[in-house]
């Protein structure tokens, strides 16, 4: 399948999100902010998606997507946040991304995923190839 990097500032979540999408036959890297996840990239290359919370202290998921996407131009990313409102929409809009709002289902995370997976191809990437 992918491989997925999940960046989530509580680490509890992130470790339920990686749970779901091993379990769904995924390659999973966690972090828990924007320098341990593009440190994380770096060591283990790139990701097929990024899953981004929205709301982290320091980088938050909209800054990291544009760092991770200014050496990995066109990464499909998935936001996760419960901050949904209008401007947080538009935003998630304007990066070319998907989202599910927080809490949410196991089968709305795979779906969301596999949209943004197959969005431009209508095939998911192999691993490593999401440049």
């Amino acid at each position: 399948m992918a491989r997925l990097l999940v960046v989530d500032d509580e680490p509890d979540i992130c470790a339920l999100i990686a749970r779901h999408l091993v379990r769904a036959g995924h390659e999973v890297i966690c972090a828990h902010d924007g320098p341990t996840a593009l440190a994380e990239v770096a060591l283990h290359g790139p990701p097929d998606a990024a899953v981004l919370d929205i709301d982290m202290p320091g980088v938050n998921g909209f800054e990291l997507l544009e760092r991770l996407r200014a050496t990995l131009p066109g990464l499909p990313a998935l936001f996760l946040t419960v901050l949904w409102n209008a401007d947080v929409l538009a935003r998630a809009a304007r990066h070319h991304a998907g989202y599910v709002p927080k809490p949410f289902t196991p089968a709305a995370l795979h779906d969301a995923l596999h949209d943004v997976l197959t969005r431009d191809s209508g095939t998911p990437r192999r691993p490593g190839t999401a440049r």
